[in-house]
């Protein structure tokens, strides 16, 4: 019994440096075509950044649609419970200073140059995407 006030008081003082030692970039993958799965990683990453973590998003294979400026309706329509459609949230997320990139052999594989993408959304550089999500500073999620 005499131990576990020591044992509280060791596990109080560590928190905060475990807190301190987290990573705070946060790195969301969409690959998935299906509409419901996008706006499921964007509710995790706007949430995440409700939660202080600095976030950037790479949209590849049929996500890359969600940048589109003439994106499928799949990407635009509003989906319950708040009635958010996956771009509409993304564009919310960029809003907060979230970056948003689409992968670089997205526009190529689509003819396409970057006048077809959405203001503020970018080609990504494979060489300092892979350094983001090597860094022990980030987190990845990959919907």
């Amino acid at each position: 019994m005499r131990f576990l006030p020591t044992i509280a008081l060791c596990t109080a003082a560590a928190l905060p440096a475990a807190a301190q030692e987290a990573p705070n970039q946060l790195v969301t993958v969409i690959t998935s075509e299906n509409a419901q799965t996008q706006l499921m990683g964007m509710v995790l990453t706007m949430q995440s950044v409700r939660a202080g973590a600095q976030a950037h998003m790479l949209l590849c294979g049929p996500a890359g649609d969600l940048a589109l400026k003439a994106a499928p309706e799949a990407a635009t329509t509003a989906q319950p419970p708040m009635g958010m459609s996956p771009q509409g949230l993304m564009q919310k997320i960029m809003e907060t200073g979230a970056k948003v990139e689409v992968c670089a052999l997205y526009l190529p594989g689509k003819g396409a140059d970057t006048t077809v993408l959405l203001d503020g959304i970018t080609v990504a550089a494979p060489s300092a995407m892979a350094a983001l999500l090597m860094s022990k500073d980030a987190r990845v999620l990959s919907f």
